[in-house]
This record gives C-alpha cells, structure tokens and sequence, in this order.
C-alpha cells in the first residue's frame, strides 16, 4: 500500500490569496484565509471576516488593517502587500493581515 503525499494545497481549488473566502464542497463559505504556510493556509472563521482586506477609519476604537512578516515583525500598509518581505525576504507565505492601533 503507497502513502499519498497529496496535501490540500495540491489541488486547483486551494485558495492562493490571503483574503479570499474558504468554501466546502456544497459550496457554503467556512472562512477567509489569513495567512498561507507550507503545508496549506489558515482561515479565520471569525463572523467579522469578510472576503477581503477593508481599511479602517482610524477612528477611536478601530484598528489599521496591515500586513506582518511572521518571520521578522515587519509591518506595512494592507494596499501595498509585498510578494516577499522588504525587510527580510521571506515569501509572502510569512505574511498575514494584521491590525494595528
């Protein structure tokens, strides 16, 4: 018997953007991805996520909407999402919505 090494983000139906919404096979939304990794993504299913990246006013009380490098900490505006790190080179793998005060 032959292990698959077939993971999720081997399929045409992976998500490959950070922001895009997740659905099941009946076509039901499960969430919004937040970040890519190696192995496949992660998905926010928070009943605030959306489809993708809003600004904020910065208003009292609200949050900017960024970009962090897991690798590093660098920190950049949402709109201007870099396909690697600036600061360190890592791939946007490493990249992830952020919000800042």
């Amino acid at each position: 018997m032959s292990e698959s090494n077939s993971h999720p983000a081997d399929t045409d139906q992976t998500p490959k953007l950070v922001g895009e919404t997740v659905f099941d096979a009946d076509g039901e939304p499960l969430g919004v991805v937040r970040s890519l990794t190696d192995h496949g993504f992660v998905v926010s299913t928070s009943p605030d996520a959306t489809g993708g990246p809003q600004s904020t006013s910065g208003e009292f009380g609200e949050a900017y909407l960024m970009w962090r490098c897991l690798e590093c900490g660098e920190m950049g505006e949402i709109e201007q999402m870099p396909d690697r790190c600036p600061n360190c080179d890592a791939e946007k793998e490493s990249l992830y919505y952020w919000t800042e005060d």
